[in-house]
């Protein structure tokens, strides 16, 4: 039998004290108002009330004490709501959690023990103690009338602390994922793309989802989804996971055979380099993401959950790179081609490469000649087309933590012993 709050999406909804819960502008409690009105009939009015949702509990990517007292009720409508607005709450449930930051968190994944710790330093409990430190301390009036507010806005279970603020929502969606899974057979492939791009930012649930996404994969005949289960499953998984998957880089669907890769690339390089014994798969991995650059792999439906932001081919170029050093030809100015436009993934990509490039110990003083093929293919590419002064220099800092030349002059005449620069 279905559960009463699945056949009756809204059940419950007046049982929360909204009034005393806060989204953008204040007071949430016009949130169930409008979150009627996005399972109602009149179509316009069901799209205002999906924009107003979005401006107010997830305004810009902040969340609120709102944000995640909603979450419920979109996993319900997810579930058991009416077509319409079946896919937009998995929309919802998916900004609510990880907002538009997948871009920043791939090829690797979210980083949610990281993201804890931070948010841990920002509790409404720690943050209303430090306003009321500074409230103690202050004399001017309009000053104190500031951190008065913000120690009472704590108070109430809110903070301004950016990690500590989203956490509680990306909570929320993460205890709604068990009941959320069963959308994987759905009948409409828009739910169940969705509903697997959902999955893939809940490394924690790995070990439950896992299983869940392979139960599918086998008999899923479309591309986008199959190839959307397959990325999420070497999202959350373990290497375990890579004789499964490898069967899938012969699959027929080129969409199909990126996912594979992009999975592939993540289990073989997360925790440790990968052996002699993964040689056969990552040479099959760096052919299918070296083809997936120059050729992108297209998807044409349900933008809204596609990887990178829809930059198939940028994906492949990020995913790629830990992978660099292991290539049998030099294929690192083919991602920095890819990356061209966007400086920060590129420098991402170029440290990602020299980081497994370049043994652990230090390298003072080694001649370049004595470092391997592969090695001196990248850093003369490097030395060629950096990135160099970006924020941060993450290329400097990798090359300075080695011993290795961290300017591009200096760095120029030290490959320059044995052969020209990789051309820009």
């Amino acid at each position: 039998m279905i559960k009463e709050h699945n056949r009756y999406p809204l059940t419950g909804l007046d049982d929360i004290a909204w009034e005393r819960l806060h989204h953008a502008y204040g007071s949430a409690r016009d949130v169930p108002d409008w979150l009627r009105l996005v399972c109602g009939n009149d179509e316009e009015a069901r799209k205002d009330a999906w924009m107003h949702l979005f401006n107010t509990i997830f305004h810009q990517g902040s969340r609120y004490t709102s944000s995640a007292a909603a979450v419920p009720f979109f996993a319900r409508i997810a579930i058991a709501g009416p077509a319409h607005a079946r896919p937009n709450a998995l929309e919802m449930l998916t900004r609510l959690a990880i907002d538009w930051h997948d871009q920043y968190t791939l090829p690797t994944g979210i980083n949610t023990s990281a993201w804890r710790a931070a948010a841990a330093e920002g509790t409404p409990e720690k943050m209303a103690a430090w306003y009321q430190e500074q409230l103690d301390a202050e004399t001017d009036p309009g000053r104190c009338l500031f951190f008065e507010e913000a120690r009472d806005y704590c108070l109430e279970g809110a903070t301004p602390e950016d990690a500590a603020s989203k956490l509680p929502s990306y909570d929320a969606v993460r205890a709604e994922l068990s009941g959320l899974c069963p959308l994987l057979d759905d009948m409409d492939p828009d739910i169940r793309v969705r509903i697997a791009y959902l999955l893939a930012w809940f490394p924690e649930e790995g070990p439950r989802t896992v299983p869940e996404l392979l139960a599918r994969l086998d008999r899923e005949s479309h591309a986008q989804v199959t190839a959307t289960m397959l990325v999420a499953a070497g999202l959350v998984g373990d290497r375990s996971l890579v004789p499964h998957l490898r069967s899938y880089l012969a699959a027929l669907e080129p969409l199909v055979r990126w996912g594979a890769a992009i999975a592939l690339a993540r289990l073989l390089t997360t925790d440790c380099r990968p052996g002699a014994d993964d040689e056969e798969v990552v040479a099959l991995v760096i052919e299918e993401l070296t083809q997936a650059i120059t050729t992108p792999p297209t998807v044409s439906h349900m933008p809204e959950a596609v990887f990178n932001d829809g930059d198939l081919g940028g994906y492949a170029a990020r995913a790629l790179a830990p992978l660099a050093a292991l290539a049998r030809r030099p294929v690192l100015p083919v991602i920095m081609d890819a990356l061209s436009a966007n400086s920060a993934f590129a420098a991402e990509a170029v440290t990602a490469a020299l980081q497994n490039a370049l043994p652990g110990e230090g390298l003072h003083g080694t001649p370049f000649t004595d470092l391997g093929e592969s090695t001196q293919h990248i850093l003369r590419c490097v030395a060629a087309r950096g990135p160099w002064d970006e924020y941060e220099t993450p290329v400097e800092n990798c090359l300075r933590a080695v011993g290795l030349p961290d300017t591009r002059p200096r760095l120029h005449a030290y490959v320059q012993l044995t052969a020209p620069t990789v051309p820009s």
